[in-house]
C-alpha cells in the first residue's frame, strides 16, 4: 500500500494533521480515490455577515481533495496544488457538513480531483475542483 494511503488511514485512528485539530474537520472514510471529511460548522466559523465564512468550505474541500488524491500516491511521491476554485452555493449558519473528494482523473503527473460539501440534509453547499501535480524523486523530498 503506498505510504501516503497509510499516512490518511492513521487520520482514521485519531492521528490529527494540525489544520484538521484548529478547524475541527476529521476524516471520515477512505477508499483509493476518495477521502470525506466532516465538520461541525457552528457561529465560530462566522462571517461578518453571519454565515459560515467561504474559506472554511475552501478549507474542507481542499483537505477532502488533496487527501483523495494523496491516497493514489505510491511510495517516494508526494503531489503540489496547481489550482484550486470553489463555487458556493447555499449559505450556512450552522450543519454537519460532509466534503466528499474524488479523484476525477489520475494521470502520470497531473490529476484532475472534485468535491462536493453537503449538509445533513443532502443539501449541495459548494463545488470544488482541483488541479494536482505529482511529484517524484528530488521533487518530492520533504513534502
Amino acid at each position: 500500500m503506498p505510504k501516503m494511503f497509510d499516512r490518511i488511514q492513521a487520520m482514521l485512528r485519531g492521528e490529527i494533521p494540525p489544520i484538521a485539530r484548529l478547524l475541527g474537520f476529521k476524516v471520515i472514510s477512505l477508499e483509493t480515490g476518495q477521502v470525506v471529511v466532516e465538520l461541525e460548522a457552528d457561529e465560530r466559523f462566522a462571517n461578518p455577515m453571519g454565515t459560515l465564512h467561504g474559506g472554511i468550505l475552501c478549507d474542507i474541500a481542499d483537505a477532502a481533495m488533496g487527501l483523495a488524491y494523496a491516497s493514489t500516491l505510491e511510495e517516494g511521491e508526494s503531489f503540489t496544488t496547481l489550482e484550486l476554485k470553489i463555487n458556493f452555493l447555499k449559505p450556512v449558519w450552522k450543519a454537519k457538513l460532509r466534503a466528499v473528494g474524488k479523484v476525477v482523473k489520475r494521470g502520470r503527473t497531473i490529476g484532475l480531483v472534485e468535491c462536493d460539501v453537503i449538509d445533513e440534509q443532502e443539501n449541495l453547499v459548494a463545488r470544488a475542483g482541483s488541479t494536482c501535480m505529482t511529484l517524484r524523486g528530488e521533487k518530492a523530498q520533504g513534502r
